[in-house]
C-alpha cells in the first residue's frame, strides 16, 4: 500500500517568540503519516529564519524556502507557498501559522475526515497571555452563500485533498499577481474556491487546535469590544464589501444572484441580502449584525 503523504504549509514573520511551540507542534504530531513542513519566512527584523533554519537542520522532512522577500501580509506569503511547493506527490495538504498550538491528533484527524470530504476545517480554543480562553466556534450549518462572506474558520485549520490544491494553484497562477494585491485572505479565498467549484467541505466541531491571540493576529478572533470596534471599522471603511466584490470577480461569480442584485445594486441590493440573510452567514449572531450594516447602509 502506497505510503500517505502530507504537506504543511507555513507562512511566518517576526514569530521568534513562539514559532517553536508551532514547529513542535507540527513535527511531532501523533499519526503514520508521512507529514513535510514547508515554512517560507517573510522578510523579519527578528530571529524567526535563523530558528527555522535549526529545525530545518534538525529535521529532514522540514524544508525552508528561499529567504529575503518581503510579502507583507499572511495571505501573499501563502500564496507564494502555494506557487513554489511542488503539490503532485502529497495526498494532503494543510495550513499553518507561526504561532499556534496544534493538538497531537489534529492532522489524523482531519484526514480520517477526508475520506468522506474534500476540505477539512475546525473550531479552536483561542488564547491569550494573561491566561484567558474561549471556544471559537465556526461549525454552524453551511449556507447557500456564506463562502462569500467569510472563511470556514481560522486557515491554519484547514487541510484539504491534493486534487483540490491543484486546481487552486493552477487557478491562482493564472492571476498571481493580481489576486496577491487584491485579495488579503488565503484561506477565505480558497474557502470560496472550493465552495463554488463544488468541492464539499467538513467544518469539525472539536476544537483541534490553540489559536494564539496577540497584536499581531492579522484578523484573529472577535470576542472582545477591541475586536469588535476594529471590525464596525472595516465594515463602515468598505473593506469587507470590497474583498467580497474581488473575490466574486476573480472567481466569474457575478451573475450569482446575491452578486448580481444584492452586492451590485447600492442600497437596494442591501435590502436584498437582507431578505436573503439567512443564505450568507452560518451564525445567527453575525446574521443579526449584518443585518443591521445592511439596514443602515454601514455594510
Amino acid at each position: 500500500m502506497a505510503e500517505v503523504k502530507t504537506c504543511v504549509l507555513l507562512a511566518a514573520y517576526n514569530g521568534c517568540s513562539h514559532i517553536h511551540e508551532q514547529l513542535d507542534t507540527i513535527l511531532h504530531q501523533q499519526c503514520s503519516l508521512s507529514v513535510d513542513l514547508i515554512v517560507s519566512v517573510d522578510l523579519s527584523q527578528d530571529s524567526t529564519y535563523e530558528i527555522c533554519n535549526v529545525y530545518a537542520d534538525k529535521y529532514r522532512n522540514m524544508r525552508l524556502l528561499p529567504y529575503g522577500d518581503y510579502f507583507g501580509g499572511a495571505g501573499k506569503n501563502f500564496y507564494r507557498l502555494l506557487n513554489d511547493t511542488d503539490l503532485s506527490c502529497y495526498d494532503y495538504i494543510a495550513f499553518s501559522d507561526q504561532d499556534d498550538i496544534w493538538l497531537d491528533n489534529k492532522l489524523g484527524k482531519a484526514i480520517e475526515k477526508l475520506q468522506q470530504f474534500d476540505c477539512y476545517s475546525a473550531n479552536v480554543t483561542a488564547f491569550w497571555e494573561d491566561g484567558r480562553e474561549v471556544f471559537v466556534d465556526k461549525s454552524q450549518p453551511q449556507r447557500e452563500w456564506d463562502f462569500l462572506f467569510e472563511a470556514a474558520g481560522p486557515g491554519c485549520t484547514y487541510v484539504f485533498k491534493r486534487e483540490v490544491a491543484i486546481q487552486f494553484k493552477a487557478w491562482l497562477l493564472e492571476r498571481y499577481e493580481k489576486i496577491g494585491e487584491d485579495i488579503a485572505l488565503h484561506d477565505w479565498l480558497f474557502y470560496a474556491f472550493a465552495r463554488s467549484r463544488g468541492y464539499s467541505w467538513f467544518i469539525d466541531p472539536e476544537p483541534m487546535m490553540r489559536y494564539r491571540q496577540h497584536a499581531n493576529n492579522q484578523v484573529g478572533t472577535n470576542n472582545s469590544v477591541a475586536a469588535a470596534k476594529k471590525r464596525l471599522k472595516m465594515i463602515k471603511s468598505k473593506w469587507y464589501r470590497n474583498q467580497i466584490t474581488k473575490i466574486a470577480e476573480h472567481l466569474d461569480l457575478l451573475i450569482l444572484p446575491v452578486v448580481k442584485y444584492g452586492l451590485n445594486h447600492g442600497y437596494l441590493g442591501n435590502l436584498y441580502l437582507l431578505l436573503h440573510i439567512g443564505k450568507i452567514r452560518r451564525r445567527l449572531r453575525d446574521r443579526i449584525a449584518l443585518s443591521f450594516a445592511l439596514l443602515f447602509n454601514i455594510f
